[in-house]
């Protein structure tokens, strides 16, 4: 499987993630980014041994679109700083079903994770384990059954744009977990478009764009693209 890189030096590797491959490995033992870019960088640079790669931040399996990961473990917790601290930037595009109201705010729920079931569930404030969620978005172009908009997290939770948005009545079209159950083959219509972040060594302020698949849903929106 071939992998977009969109950026690569001494400490850091910016790469797209296609759709429906895991950021990591997990139980189930099929195959994932971050063993295929480990073994880029071997095949590379003709590294024996193991190669180090550090995974600080993970996209959804379904989910594609712009990751970086750290090639130092300086790199790495220096990455997972600004994330700590909310100065790691990330933009997603979705395509939601029906036309939210307003064009763009902000969106505040409090979300709970079934660790076992893993899904997550918006519940009321101060709920036992319960974690803030804030996300920013705005309606970028439209349909007469969809909407393509532009997110902005502002805290990184698990399943975050999708239950929100599904609670704000609004679900990602082809989400299976928390969306309506309507075309089993049609895939999540969520994509990482942009990370931004200062790098851990010269400290310069980048930012990584990579554009959603020329597919549907998509393309419904072609004044955009």
């Amino acid at each position: 499987m071939k992998i977009p890189v969109l950026y690569e030096d001494n400490h850091l590797l910016v790469v797209v993630k296609p759709p429906n491959l895991l950021s990591q490995g997990d139980a189930t033992g099929d195959l994932d980014l971050l063993t295929l870019m480990k073994g880029f960088l071997k095949d590379k640079y003709e590294k024996p041994g193991n190669v180090y790669l550090g995974l600080v931040h993970r996209l959804d399996r379904p989910v594609g679109g712009v990751m970086v990961f750290a090639k130092t473990s300086k790199a790495a917790g220096r990455l997972s700083e600004q994330i700590r601290e909310r100065k790691f930037g990330r933009g997603y595009l979705a395509v939601v079903e029906g036309h939210p109201e307003p064009l763009s705010g902000t969106l505040r729920n409090f979300l709970l994770k079934d660790q076992q079931k893993n899904l997550v569930k918006a519940v009321r404030p101060g709920t036992a384990g319960a974690q803030e969620a804030r996300l920013d978005y705005e309606v970028v172009d439209m349909n007469r059954f969809h909407s393509l908009v532009r997110i902005k997290l502002v805290t990184g939770r698990s399943h975050q744009i999708r239950v929100q948005m599904a609670e704000h009545g609004h679900p990602l079209v082809g989400d299976k977990r928390y969306g309506p159950k309507t075309n089993e083959r049609q895939q999540i219509a969520l994509w990482a478009e942009r990370i931004s972040f200062a790098h851990p060594t010269t400290k310069e302020e980048l930012k990584f764009i990579a554009a959603p698949p020329k597919s549907k849903p998509w393309t419904e929106f072609r004044s955009f693209f």
